[in-house]
């Protein structure tokens, strides 16, 4: 999600494959959106024989599921997701994510929520100590675009509407910089609570389970510290 440097392929590669070891023989699990995600349901198709399906997390996602081979199904009739693996934007120690680059965070948001372990795969570039550099992603009901926006200003940062850009729920989304986000439990619910907001692209009131990021020395495992 968001701009990766070519440079970072292999690492998200390796990520994903990494990944591959979490997936439930027999079971449902969803998938997320971006080109980490991507690399993760090139490795999943050699696979699509040893699950039941994938739930997805984008209309991107669901095609490029179906042109491997995998079965796409309706969240709602799925009974249990075992595991959810998706990229990020930025990772913190805590496993806190942003997440949205790639305009899907609502979608993404919800599987995260059901699936019994969130995995996050992402290549090193993504980790940091404080939450922020890269743009909070804010998925907005289109005629409260401009309150929204000046409620997130109140709240410190400078949003950008995301020109030419809908999403799948046919939503719009805007992109707040100048944040330095210390408590990401507390700013998810603060900035949710804004009447007109779908969501925000903070995963911290439900952040990964697991992260496997890809670097130069190979994939390190990381889980929330203590």
């Amino acid at each position: 999600m968001g701009l990766f440097k070519p440079s970072n392929d292999a690492a998200k590669k390796a990520a994903a494959e990494a990944a591959l070891a979490y997936v439930p023989r027999g079971g449902v699990i969803g998938v997320g959106t971006g080109s980490t995600a991507n690399c993760f349901i090139d490795g999943l198709a050699d696979l699509r024989n040893q699950i039941a399906g994938a739930v997805a997390s984008s209309e991107a996602t669901a095609q490029r599921l179906r042109k491997v081979g995998i079965e796409v199904l309706d969240l709602n009739s799925v009974n249990e997701l075992l595991v959810y693996v998706d990229g990020a934007d930025e990772i913190n120690p805590d496993l806190h994510l942003i997440k949205g680059g790639g305009g899907a965070l609502t979608r993404e948001k919800i599987v995260a929520a059901v699936a019994r372990q969130f995995v996050c795969i992402a290549d090193d570039s993504k980790c940091v100590d404080i939450l922020g550099r890269f743009p909070l992603p804010v998925e907005v009901i289109p005629m409260a675009r401009a309150y929204v926006a000046r409620e997130l200003v109140r709240l410190g940062g400078s949003p950008d509407l995301r020109v030419g850009f809908t999403t799948d729920n046919g939503n719009c989304i805007l992109d707040v910089h100048g944040l330095e986000i210390l408590n990401p439990i507390e700013l998810e619910r603060e900035i949710n609570q804004i009447v007109g907001v779908v969501t925000v692209g903070l995963f911290a009131r439900r952040p990964a389970d697991v992260a496997l990021i890809g670097g130069p020395s190979g994939v390190r495992r990381l889980t929330p510290r203590p």
